[in-house]
């Protein structure tokens, strides 16, 4: 049977890891893609990657702007507790660098890149008819077919909310930083460009945490919460005065919704496909997104694919079957983590104690790092899980 005419094989709505990840992987299939990026806006990120991710997605050195040896975590009492990365580090990327490499890579491949805001799509036959709006000097409202869509437009995703059943009921925090520059001439001992520093104090964030993570000659200073009414700019402030950079310049600051919890469904059924943070792939606990939101962006190129060879919709599910199944228990276990040490100024505490015990560290650093847990430490995994207990019901006394 002939195919209907498409000006694209595949749409992607939004330009950031996951949906450049996905332009780039379906244009090196051959297939026509169009890449709508939102005016090429810099989300509030962390920055932080495993080294796994520069392999597995062929990452230049250069986009890593510092490596990262070691966390220290601060609790509401001040205790600090320093986590040594042995034998590998954390990566850390600008995203103001690193995502428009990823799109330049995905027009090197051949996709059609353009600025431009979503507005509406419309279900013709066996077509997807989008509309969106150009971002120049000069905007005009466009419409272009195609065979299929893939929305990875961020938390709160325009494309999941016009197409999938209850996507607008995916939690969600606020989460604000700011890039300063580090003074060169600063003498703060408790800063240093090889160290993630994460507080746990409810002064800072009443249900998540605060964080200065280094970034060569500037650092992201940020926080976040699903509060309401919750001051993220006070509390970074707040931060910023207390470690000594009040006075700091100040680069960019920068806000938006991060998603907590993977979405139940990520396709529509019949062309249209969710990715990264529209399909609510942020680590619960961590709020670590940029290896899932690639990760995303590669299933759901390899689903879309199948899809325009076969036109069977069933084949969009495979996205999120396949993902759920590498790391479906990791969330789990991250967000019943943060509903449990994350609620109360003394469950932190706990928390932050717990992590003095280095059979903790080692299987932190290994899952993080490899994005897998180390079977083989069935022992270690035992010894934590009692120790967690015994902290959670009170057996074991916070340092």
């Amino acid at each position: 049977m002939t195919q209907p005419h498409a000006d694209y094989d595949t749409i992607v709505v939004g330009g950031g890891p996951s949906g450049a990840t996905a332009a780039h992987e379906l244009a090196n299939k051959g297939h026509r893609v169009l890449l709508l990026e939102r005016g090429f806006r810099i989300k509030p990120c962390g920055g932080a990657i495993p080294p796994c991710l520069l392999q597995e997605f062929n990452i230049p050195d250069h986009l890593v702007v510092a490596r990262i040896r070691s966390a220290r975590m601060i609790s509401p009492k001040g205790q600090s507790v320093d986590m040594p990365i042995d034998g590998t580090f954390v990566g850390m990327v600008d995203r103001d660098e690193f995502d428009p490499w990823l799109r330049q890579r995905a027009s090197e491949a051949g996709a059609t890149v353009v600025p431009g805001v979503f507005k509406s799509l419309e279900y013709q036959e066996e077509l997807v008819s989008l509309t969106y709006q150009t971002k120049d000097e000069n905007p005009r409202t466009i419409t272009v077919t195609a065979r299929s869509v893939l929305g990875a437009d961020g938390a709160r995703s325009a494309v999941a909310r016009a197409t999938i059943p209850d996507a607008e009921k995916t939690p969600w925090v606020l989460a604000y930083h700011e890039i300063i520059e580090v003074p060169e001439d600063q003498n703060w001992a408790a800063y240093d460009p090889d160290r993630c520093d994460v507080w746990y104090q409810g002064r800072l964030s009443p249900d998540f945490y605060a964080w200065v993570f280094p970034h060569g000659k500037n650092a992201s200073i940020g926080v976040g919460s699903a509060h309401k009414d919750f001051s993220a700019k006070a509390s970074v402030a707040a931060l910023r005065a207390d470690v000594g950079l009040a006075e700091a310049t100040t680069k960019r600051k920068e806000g938006a919704p991060i998603p907590m919890k993977p979405m139940k469904r990520w396709d529509d059924g019949r062309a249209v496909l969710v990715s990264g943070d529209a399909a609510g792939v942020v680590a619960p606990a961590s709020g670590e997104g940029i290896y899932y939101a690639m990760l995303c962006g590669r299933l759901s190129a390899n689903a879309l694919d199948a899809f325009l060879a076969t036109g069977d919709a069933r084949a969009l599910a495979q996205a999120r079957k396949q993902f759920m199944k590498l790391h479906g228990k990791t969330f789990w276990a991250l967000g019943l983590l943060q509903r449990i040490w994350y609620r109360s100024d003394k469950r932190r505490e706990k928390f932050v104690s717990m992590c003095q015990d280095k059979d903790v560290q080692e299987l932190t650093w290994q899952a993080y790092t490899q994005k897998q847990l180390v079977k083989r430490r069935k022992t270690a995994h035992l010894r934590v899980a009692l120790k967690d207990i015994g902290n959670l019901i009170g057996l074991t006394r916070a340092s």
